[in-house]
């Protein structure tokens, strides 16, 4: 019997051969959506739409407080990113370094976030801001005639403000305009590109992420892949079928780094920034999926979601994925 499933997700490299085909799960009929990640969290979060989806860490760990999750996800994890580099402050604020954002006004997208929780977290423990010495609001990073819809429900901390910003408003013209003093975001705002004083919090961001990965190993995990589960509990053996498709499509995208007779990626100098990320951090598999191979970032991700109010308790890792996916097998 095959089973045939719907895939949203953005054609990433490491996602590639499974699109095309090259890769195909075992049992599994898969057809490929190729969404941006905006479009494919607001349809599987309001609506349910796919049956398999990238989704946002955050959004997905929110669905485990209902009583009956929608969701259960496979250690898959096709967007990692450093986000110090997503820090963006505006020069006239007087913010020289990270202490400085204590007492400051700080806009994101929504509170909720994948990439806001681990830059709040982060500048709680490595640079001494709490999140009750800031005042967060949340909208729009750019114009838009819609108004910017939270995707999932959370509660806030004791001692949190965050207020939404009017209509009409957007934190990339209020960040230029001096309405707002920083921005936490997963986008780059596009008053960077038109206004001098909207400017990095971190201007040498490369060497500030390289230091953070050595010093905590972690690699920040931004999306999961989750299937319907009850879908899951009619198919269990989908999880580690996929899970090992998109094991076989990775090692395909990695291998196309590697290839040199003609440049596959519009990099002059590919070669030396792979070598670059290789010393910095570590001649092993960087980007790799699994869950033992991620849980001290799970872990360190887990704390922070439950310490921002999103968590009802402080999930274990091992509760988010599929139990088939946790153990493998020895021959």
């Amino acid at each position: 019997m095959v089973v045939d499933l719907s895939f949203a997700c953005w054609d990433y490299d490491r996602m590639k051969a499974i699109e095309d085909g090259r890769v195909r799960p075992e049992g599994i009929n898969l057809t490929f959506l190729n969404y941006r990640v905006e479009e494919t969290f607001f349809r599987q979060l309001r609506f349910a739409e796919f049956d398999v989806c990238e989704l946002s860490l955050s959004s997905y760990v929110l669905t485990l407080n209902e009583e009956n999750p929608p969701f259960i996800a496979i250690p898959v994890f096709p967007s990692r990113f450093f986000r110090h580099q997503n820090m963006y402050i505006n020069a006239k604020s007087a913010i020289k370094e990270p202490k400085d954002l204590k007492g400051k006004r700080i806009g994101m997208p929504e509170y909720q976030m994948t990439a806001p929780v681990w830059q709040r977290g982060i500048m709680e423990e490595d640079f001494g801001v709490p999140m009750s010495s800031v005042e967060f609001f949340v909208g729009a990073i750019e114009p838009s005639e819609t108004e910017r819809i939270p995707k999932v429900t959370h509660g806030l901390p004791e001692g949190v403000k965050v207020t939404p910003i009017k209509r009409g408003q957007n934190l990339s013209t209020m960040l230029a305009n001096g309405e707002l003093d920083a921005i936490f975001s997963a986008t780059k705002p596009s008053t960077f590109d038109t206004c001098q004083d909207v400017q990095y919090l971190f201007p040498n961001f490369k060497d500030v992420e390289a230091e953070y990965f050595k010093r905590t190993g972690i690699f920040p995990i931004m999306h999961t892949v989750v299937i319907k589960r009850s879908l899951h509990d009619k198919n269990p053996w989908i999880a580690k079928t996929l899970t090992k498709a998109f094991a076989d499509s990775m090692a395909i995208g990695r291998q196309a780094l590697e290839d040199r007779a003609a440049l596959r990626y519009m990099l002059p100098w590919l070669e030396d920034h792979l070598n670059e990320t290789r010393r910095l951090m570590g001649e092993q598999v960087y980007w790799r999926d699994g869950f033992w191979e991620n849980k001290h970032v799970l872990d360190k991700f887990l704390d922070y979601h439950y310490a921002q109010g999103l968590s009802k308790r402080r999930f274990k890792a091992e509760e988010l994925f599929a139990p088939s996916t946790l153990e493998t097998f020895v021959i």
